[in-house]
């Protein structure tokens, strides 16, 4: 359309031809009224999910776990916990949850709690939940560094973030029926 784009990591810029001008936003097709800007970045922004390291994450199965999802969440956060709640509803799915605590040393010390723990899945639960605050634990090894580099590799600023199997990711407390629309447009029953 006339312009160039310019991709640096994940941000886009466009020039003229002589970069004599350059500009920052969103190119919008006026006539279909998408946003090319935005179609791109999300192209950009793909995680390459089979390299996720999963054994990282905590992993709750519901039903058969034919679906799969990957968030990255803070246990202080309140959006991750609103999350937590409405894909409780969530059937026959695997759920990967990289423990990323970004908020605050609490969060650490929470996350590391929830990783130590017998039963992870379930103290995970037990915290989004009901509040039941996992157990202070002694030091057990962890890969709450690794989930840190991980995330800021993937450049995920915010929790809660969801990535599917296709690689498409989606940042913020989703509605439900956005992440079932979602897996529908995968083929995820």
């Amino acid at each position: 359309f006339g312009l160039w784009e310019v991709v640096i990591g994940t941000e886009i810029i466009y020039v003229d031809q002589e970069v004599n001008y350059a500009f920052a936003g969103r190119v919008i097709d006026a006539k279909t009224r998408e946003d090319l800007t935005g179609k791109r970045r999300d192209e950009l922004l793909r995680v390459d999910f089979k390299s996720l390291p999963l054994d990282q994450a905590v992993k709750v199965v519901r039903g058969n776990g034919s679906r799969t999802l990957v968030t990255f969440e803070d246990p202080n956060c309140g959006y991750c916990k609103k999350l937590y709640r409405d894909i409780a509803g969530l059937k026959n799915v695997t759920i990967y949850t990289f423990l990323y605590p970004i908020l605050s040393q609490d969060s650490f010390e929470k996350s590391r709690g929830i990783w130590c723990a017998k039963d992870r899945a379930k103290t995970w639960d037990d915290w989004m939940l009901n509040g039941k605050a996992p157990p202070a634990s002694a030091d057990c090894k962890h890969p709450l560094q690794q989930n840190m580099e991980l995330g800021r590799k993937l450049e995920v600023t915010g929790t809660p973030t969801i990535v599917f199997a296709d690689g498409r990711r989606m940042p913020g407390a989703v509605p439900l029926d956005k992440i079932e629309a979602t897996f529908k447009e995968i083929g995820g029953k």
